[in-house]
């Protein structure tokens, strides 16, 4: 009686192929959330420009709060970033807007914090947590 060649992968080759899949995850997860920390903190930038844009072509002076979908980062979706526009004063050149991470958002721990532009364009963050906040080219795209 003739036994049926039968095809199967050995237990070192299962435990190779476990090995190479870790090493990929090892790089591949932090890389991904790095990305993600990146994009979030893209989208706060830019709803910033959105509503200083907005605030620019206003026909009022005084604009108390952003209409639907400019007050908040993405500006469709679950809102990862609060945006409001703050009072005039002699430093700003008459507004300045900023971009709050959401409290319960996956940002709240960024060390960028919170954004800020105003009307001189001037960019800058300042982080809530420790008053500090990395180089402001980290935490908008430009570094």
């Amino acid at each position: 009686m003739r036994r049926a060649h039968v095809s199967a992968f050995t237990l070192l080759e299962l435990i190779i192929t476990l090995a190479i899949v870790a090493v990929l995850a090892v790089f591949a997860v932090p890389s991904y959330r790095n990305h993600v920390v990146r994009t979030h903190r893209v989208d706060a930038a830019s709803a910033l420009f959105r509503a200083a844009q907005f605030v620019e072509g206003a026909a009022s002076d005084s604009i108390a709060a952003l209409p639907p979908g400019l007050d908040q980062a993405p500006q469709f979706g679950t809102a990862v970033y609060r945006l409001h526009v703050l009072p005039a004063d002699d430093a700003n050149g008459g507004y300045s807007i900023e971009a709050a991470p959401d409290e319960s958002g996956p940002m709240r721990d960024d060390p960028c914090g919170v954004f800020t532009l105003d009307a001189t364009g001037m960019r800058s963050n300042k982080n809530v947590a420790n008053g500090s906040a990395p180089p402001t080219g980290q935490c908008w795209g430009t570094g």
